[in-house]
């Protein structure tokens, strides 16, 4: 993460914490609800705040700018509006009612009442850690379906369509398009005049191609034009003219917008669903730098099997019912799986899953020849918000837990990336390096270009113990001991930096760079001495008997030194740091050590942690330490896996469920934020670490042995 020379918090009032929403919101109302979210730059929001319908706000991109997405429905010739808050000058149209709104993993579906007629609209952004093509590929569903009220017949028509704001972060750019209006689908597309590959404005993209489709099946329309007049034709007429607007403009010049409708005809109980994708596809999708200094351009894994946008729309349209039964049956898993803890905790999880794996791209290289080369996978995670680098160690460990649930495979992908640009040589320092890319902060760009002047945030016991814990974490899941293989001169040298830094850290940051360098961090020395036990463990499974007692040896010194250093003099807590015994901090990195099932640390450690925390809680949640009343999210669900007590594992869970349905806040589910008042730090939303909220799910873990915490 980016060192913050001023921490802001976002500050609300608590006196107007909960609005009384007039739907039923299942499990809960979130500061935002995920309506299109697959990869940093396909990210569409609901914001919430203290509740906002769906047809009460436009959709936003993650950073809170709109991205135009409108819908109306005609029943019996009378219009509603049921998506975004358009206006149509000169038209007159009611709102729909909303009735109650759901999230699951996958999922986001609003019932709203037009007159007679109930309508239910379903976002889906699918989840398919199984399928690398599937998963890849960087489109979502929405889907409209109607159904009588009165159990009499109705006519409706159902209309939808998207700006060109999704293309860009400045609307005054220039854009042209295009629609598809034969074949099996109606297509828009969507692009930049002057694209800017691999450029980033306002964190959008600046090069790609935006695609709104629909299935051409009969009664399906078309028509591209200015916001007004498209959206009046429909309102006035229930279809659209098949006309396009060929006035190529910018984005904000007379907005620009692409629509499609359908007519259900008449329908007397329900209709099938009226079935929409919204996507985006860039090629190249980013630059990855390779041995000597070499430049790689790695495209998104589904064009192997994909060579048009044709394909790929056609083929995801078609698949939306198998995909919906997928999605159907990955939520019941995860509500199970999640559910055994608390009904806080599945909720949490739920609406953590679909913002940490939007975060990620899966990519291939090309052979020498130009084919697409699916044996070489890099999985790219950007850091979203708090900065824009690509695999930043410290943000993939706190997602770490989502990887271990989904798919292991993934989390290896994401390892690929950063193991194999320092295995080459072009990285100069002892340590891991902190990301795999520069900052969009300072030159608006999104690459893999490493840091070969080692001038990279320096973590250095942070992320080597990182990169150590999670290369063991992944062997041990899986029982695939190739990267230990691969990359076990890298381990070792990361190692013996932890063996020479971590007992008593010299001064530097760690993950939480906003509090600023300290010397001698405690939580900081566990992290290290996790490293070396785990170190401990991978020459074990490589046959390296005699090194591996030596670092269990060395772990085990370290963790008898340690308990001496840190323990406080002024009550039953661990210190901050060494230096100073009276202050408390936080310890949620002895997760690693229950994740890797290494059991370094004693009981007492444990135990003594849990009963600090019960009595040190502020309104929501435990601060990180006592130097401020912040906390993180999802180190308060690492602290809350390991708490020896079910009242401080749900003490834990339940302030960052309290938190993220307080109504404070209106932006995609934040991380660091202040226990007393529930603000929202600036820069922390949208971010992947939350995919760490799956630190509870038992499955993550190679061996359960059930504990009080559990």
């Amino acid at each position: 993460m980016r060192l913050l020379k001023t921490l802001s918090l976002l500050v609300c009032p608590l006196a107007t914490l909960v609005s009384a929403i007039s739907w039923t919101a299942t499990p809960f109302n979130p500061s935002s609800i995920p309506l299109a979210v697959r990869t940093p730059y396909l990210s569409a929001w609901l914001p919430q705040g203290q509740g906002a319908a769906l047809n009460d706000a436009w959709a936003t991109f993650w950073t809170g700018m709109i991205v135009g997405w409108a819908g109306f429905a005609k029943v019996d010739s009378v219009p509603y509006l049921f998506l975004g808050t358009p206006s149509v000058p000169a038209v007159t149209f009611n709102k729909a009612v909303q009735k109650s709104s759901q999230f699951t993993s996958t999922q986001s579906i609003f019932v709203l009442s037009a007159g007679p007629v109930d309508l239910t609209v379903t976002f889906l952004s699918p989840v398919e850690p199984n399928d690398l093509v599937k998963q890849s590929i960087p489109f979502s569903y929405m889907a409209v379906s109607a159904a009588s009220t009165d159990e009499s017949t109705h006519s409706v028509q159902i209309y939808s369509d998207i700006s060109a704001e999704w293309v860009s972060g400045d609307n005054s750019l220039l854009v042209d398009w295009n629609s598809t209006t034969s074949g099996a689908i109606l297509t828009h597309q969507v692009q930049l005049q002057t694209p800017n590959v691999f450029g980033e404005v306002n964190d959008h993209t600046q090069y790609g191609f935006a695609f709104y489709s629909t299935p051409n099946t009969v009664g399906a329309t078309f028509q591209t034009g200015p916001d007004v007049t498209v959206r009046a034709q429909f309102v006035n007429n229930g279809k659209l003219a098949n006309t396009q607007d060929t006035n190529f403009r910018a984005i904000s010049d007379n907005w620009p917008v692409f629509g499609l409708a359908h007519d259900l005809g008449t329908i007397n109980s329900s209709s099938d669903p009226v079935v929409f994708s919204v996507g985006h596809i860039r090629d190249p999708a980013i630059e990855y730098i390779v041995a000597d200094g070499g430049l790689q351009n790695r495209s998104l894994y589904f064009l192997s099997e994909f060579p048009t946008s044709a394909d790929v729309i056609l083929s995801f349209l078609d698949d939306f019912g198998a995909a919906l039964t997928r999605a159907n049956a990955f939520d019941a898993q995860v509500q199970t799986d999640a559910g055994k803890i608390s009904a806080d905790y599945a909720a949490v999880v739920a609406l953590s899953i679909r913002q940490a794996l939007g975060a990620t791209e899966l990519t291939i290289s090309k052979t020498p020849s130009g084919a697409f080369n699916t044996s070489d996978v890099i999985l790219f995670m950007k850091e979203i918000s708090s900065d824009g680098n690509v695999n930043t160690v410290d943000v993939i460990f706190p997602s770490w837990p989502i990887f271990l649930y989904t798919n292991p495979m993934l989390g290896k992908f994401l390892l690929e990336g950063l193991f194999r640009y320092q295995a080459s040589g072009q990285y100069p320092n002892a340590w891991s390096v902190h990301d795999l890319g520069q900052s969009p902060f300072e030159i608006d760009r999104y690459f893999a270009l490493g840091h070969n002047d080692g001038a990279d945030e320096a973590m250095p016991v942070e992320e080597s113990g990182n990169m150590v814990i999670m290369a063991l974490s992944y062997a041990q899941k899986t029982r695939d001991i190739s990267h230990l293989q691969t990359y076990h001169a890298l381990l070792t040298q990361w190692t013996g930096f932890l063996v020479s830094d971590s007992l008593i850290p010299a001064n530097q940051i760690s993950t939480d760079d906003f509090a600023g360098a300290l010397a001698n961090q405690t939580n900081l020395a566990i992290k290290g001495i996790v490293g070396i036990g785990a170190m401990a463990e991978i020459e074990s499974l490589l046959g390296n008997t005699a090194q591996s007692q030596n670092y269990s040896s060395i772990a085990s010194s370290y963790v008898t030194q340690w308990q001496n250093l840190s323990a406080s003099t002024t009550g039953p807590h661990l210190t901050l740091s060494v230096s100073v015994g009276v202050r408390f901090g936080s310890t949620f990195f002895l997760f690693g050590d229950k994740l890797l099932k290494l059991n370094l640390f004693p009981a007492s450690v444990y135990d003594e942690q849990t009963a600090w925390y019960q009595t040190h809680a502020n309104a929501f949640g435990v601060p990180l330490d006592t130097r401020h009343t912040y906390t993180k999210t999802d180190w308060q669900i690492f602290t809350a896996s390991w708490a020896t007590t079910t009242a401080v594992r749900d003490l834990l869970i339940g302030a960052v469920k309290k938190w993220v349905s307080d109504g404070q806040n209106n932006g995609p589910f934040g991380d660091l934020y202040d226990t007393v008042t529930g603000a929202i730090a600036v820069g922390f939303r949208a971010r992947p670490v939350v995919g760490g909220h799956l630190a509870l799910v038992r499955s993550i873990y190679l061996f359960i042995r059930v504990s009080p915490g559990f």
